[in-house]
């Protein structure tokens, strides 16, 4: 007999059919004479209950049969008489694969998200964490089938990196010298050109300047990898590994940008909302009332597009009391970002962001104070997305490369793309770990990510 998930059986309506269930169980309860034990497999938030007659199985078998325990049952698929599913199993046979003497750390009550990041390997088990990494595997899915189906190519982009895509040098170091005596050079350093690579390397904080190098030969790429931060941070929405989804697009200006981002954004939300209808529900009624009140505002609604020089003046004649006070030419503060998105009731781009505050490579408006740059503001998480259109002159991207001391030896790779058939192009970079915040309405992103890494843990 083939084993068919909790999801399948419970939509099933073919009664009085053999069937088996394997998972983890639940909970059981029930009276000398008849046992009710909810099974989960991961498929579904919803459990299949088994419906057990006590004389028919062995003591020692029933036993076994606590919070946790892993068992399979066969049996025949019944309306259920009792409310809260449609169909029940009326166990026949029951095998036990897991079974454990000591108390299970999951019990039924209610535990606190702290308590759960500790035993990471075994919160996926909760319904809060079943429900979360499906959505995340969801997310995960229609990002590729949103660009797939919209002719890009995905490419996969370099982990280890000898470049520094956002020039800020917080890079994990990737060596095989030995630290306690590495070999020098003349200059009193440690001299890398021993190292494996022959130079020092990192591992990636974006795949986007290697995308961009894709772009011009394939015009729309993304990548979709795992990247990498060594920012001190312990905030709820910092982490040294996270995963990125960088498109870049040849021949779009910051317009074209603009309208691929709200493309997407409205395209996921929409999916999840379709797809991940009882996980959304869940989660909205036990940890964002208004969780799916956002997620119908980010479909609903046209996106605001403003320069961030207009909202300066927005934040400033608000007359209210932020706590770091809005300036030109000073970024943006979360506060400053979840009042915009209040203030017009729907998501909020910017663009037109002061050079000063942006990375080398984006285009210089003809102001020459302001960039093509554009963010993408959403409720609560703030900055969801961050772009820009290129700057694909040569002689003006070396000059903001000097300006801003990037290493011109160093990138002369992604110069040459700039002196051989160069053209107009603009990409940005989505965080999967702020999206899937802001869908499932999770408030720390060691939360959405199956085994976190932040400062000081690194454990699982």
């Amino acid at each position: 007999m083939i084993n068919t998930s909790v999801k399948t059986l419970l939509s099933s309506t073919d009664y009085d059919s053999k069937v088996e269930v394997k998972g983890w169980v639940r909970s059981k309860r029930g009276s000398k004479e008849v046992a009710f034990i909810a099974i989960n497999d991961g498929s579904t938030i919803h459990n299949m209950q088994a419906v057990v007659t006590i004389a028919s199985f062995p003591e020692e078998v029933l036993k076994t049969i606590n919070t946790g325990a892993c068992i399979g049952v066969k049996g025949k698929l019944v309306k259920s008489q009792g409310a809260g599913q449609m169909v029940e199993i009326v166990a026949e046979e029951i095998e036990v694969y897991g079974a454990f003497d000591e108390a299970y750390p999951l019990q039924k009550k209610g535990h606190t998200l702290e308590f759960l990041r500790e035993i990471a390997h075994l919160r996926p088990r909760t319904n809060t964490f079943g429900a979360v990494f499906r959505v995340r595997h969801a997310m995960t899915y229609a990002i590729h089938k949103y660009f797939n189906d919209r002719g890009f190519y995905n490419i996969h982009t370099p982990i280890i990196t000898g470049s520094d895509a956002e020039g800020a040098g917080q890079m994990f170091r990737v060596t095989t010298l030995d630290m306690k005596n590495p070999p020098m050079n003349p200059e009193g350093g440690i001299d890398y050109k021993e190292d494996f690579f022959g130079k020092e390397t990192n591992l990636t904080v974006s795949g986007q300047l290697e995308g961009e190098l894709a772009a011009m030969a394939l015009s729309k790429i993304y990548t979709f990898g795992p990247t990498f931060r060594a920012e001190n941070s312990n905030t709820p929405r910092h982490a040294a590994e996270f995963w990125m989804i960088e498109p870049e697009m040849a021949f779009h200006d910051i317009n074209d940008n603009m309208d691929v981002a709200e493309d997407m954004l409205k395209y996921l939300v929409r999916y999840a909302l379709e797809h991940c209808k009882d996980d959304l529900e869940f989660l909205n009624s036990m940890y964002d009332k208004e969780l799916l009140k956002k997620l119908d505002i980010v479909v609903n609604n046209t996106f605001k597009r403003m320069s961030y020089t207009d909202a300066i003046e927005v934040l400033k004649s608000s007359g209210k009391k932020f706590e770091f006070l809005p300036d030109w030419g000073v970024d943006l503060q979360k506060e400053h970002e979840n009042f915009l998105v209040e203030h017009f009731g729907k998501p909020v781009i910017l663009t037109g962001y002061p050079k000063d505050i942006k990375a080398f490579y984006m285009k210089l408006n003809d102001d020459g104070k302001t960039v093509r740059a554009m963010d993408v503001l959403f409720p609560y998480v703030g900055e969801i997305i961050g772009g820009s259109q290129r700057e694909e002159d040569h002689d003006k991207l070396l000059k903001r490369m000097r300006e801003m001391h990037i290493p011109e030896k160093e990138m002369w790779w992604y110069l040459d793309t700039r002196k051989f058939g160069t053209a107009p192009h603009s990409g940005f970079g989505l965080g999967l770990e702020r999206l899937i915040l802001f869908v499932t309405g999770m408030s720390n992103i060691r939360d959405v990510i199956a085994f976190p890494r932040t400062p000081k843990n690194a454990e699982f």
